[in-house]
């Protein structure tokens, strides 16, 4: 009694290179939006007192 496997590629798997360039943008995104928000805070706190 053998079972046949049979293995099929998802439609939504996406390629290597897409993945790297997906996760690039991610990280330089979130990267610049901390950097504003630490900008902000600063901003706020350590050069309103003078």
């Amino acid at each position: 009694m053998a079972t046949n496997i049979t293995i099929t590629k998802s439609a939504s798997k996406l390629p290597g290179w897409l993945w790297f360039v997906a996760l690039w943008c991610f990280g330089v995104g979130s990267a610049m939006s901390l950097g504003f928000a630490f900008k902000l805070l600063m901003n706020a706190t350590l050069f309103a007192v003078k």
